[in-house]
C-alpha cells in the first residue's frame, strides 16, 4: 500500500558532486532526495560516465561502487545506446518521443509504502517508468552519525518499451 509520494523538480540537473550538495535535496536527509538524485546525477552518463560514476559514489556513501556494478550499468545502459532507460524516470517522457523529459527536469513519483522502513536504518522506494508496467526498486541505508540515506542497490535499469523511433513495428 502507497503511504507517500515525492518527485525531486530540477531547473538544472548536477554537473558535479558540489552541484548535489548545493542542490535542495543535497541534505540526503530523505530517502527519496537520494533515490532522485540517483537518476538526476546518472544523466551525466551519456556524457560523461566518469562524472556520473563520481556523483553516484557520493550518493552511494562509505561503500561506492565496485567494478562489478561499473561493469553492470555499463551493460544495463549499452554503453549509452539504451541511455533512454535513465530519462524514462522523469515526467513528461514517453516511448513515443523517444523519452524526451519535460523541464524543469522533475523525477516519476517516488514512491513510499508501508514497509518502507520495515529494517531499521533501511529504506526501499518504488519508482515506475515511463516506459515499464511495474515500479522498480532503490534501498537505501540510513547513516546514523549524519542522517543521510546513501544508496545501497537500485533496480531501474531493466529493459523497458523502446523508443518509438528505435521500434521497427512503430
Amino acid at each position: 500500500m502507497v503511504t507517500g509520494t515525492m518527485s525531486l523538480k530540477f531547473d538544472t540537473l548536477p554537473q558535479s558532486v558540489d552541484d548535489i550538495k548545493a542542490s535542495a535535496y543535497g541534505s540526503l536527509s530523505e530517502p527519496e532526495y537520494t533515490a532522485g538524485l540517483f537518476v538526476a546525477a546518472m544523466m551525466m552518463y551519456e556524457k560523461d560516465k566518469d562524472l556520473a560514476f563520481e556523483m553516484v559514489n557520493f550518493l552511494k556513501g562509505p561503500e561506492p561502487l565496485n567494478n562489478f556494478k561499473i561493469s553492470f550499468i555499463n551493460d544495463r545502459l549499452e554503453k549509452g545506446a539504451k541511455f533512454y532507460k535513465i530519462r524514462s524516470y522523469f515526467e513528461g517522457s514517453s516511448p513515443d518521443n523517444d523519452y524526451t523529459p519535460e523541464m524543469p527536469y522533475t523525477t516519476v513519483p517516488i514512491i513510499r509504502r508501508e514497509d518502507t522502513f520495515e529494517n531499521e536504518g533501511w529504506a526501499r522506494v518504488f519508482m515506475k517508468s515511463t516506459g515499464a508496467d511495474t515500479e522498480r526498486e532503490v534501498r537505501l541505508r540510513l547513516k546514523k552519525s549524519t542522517g543521510q540515506w546513501f544508496l545501497n542497490e537500485e533496480y531501474l535499469l531493466p529493459d523497458i518499451r523502446v523508443p518509438k523511433s528505435a521500434d521497427p513495428w512503430a
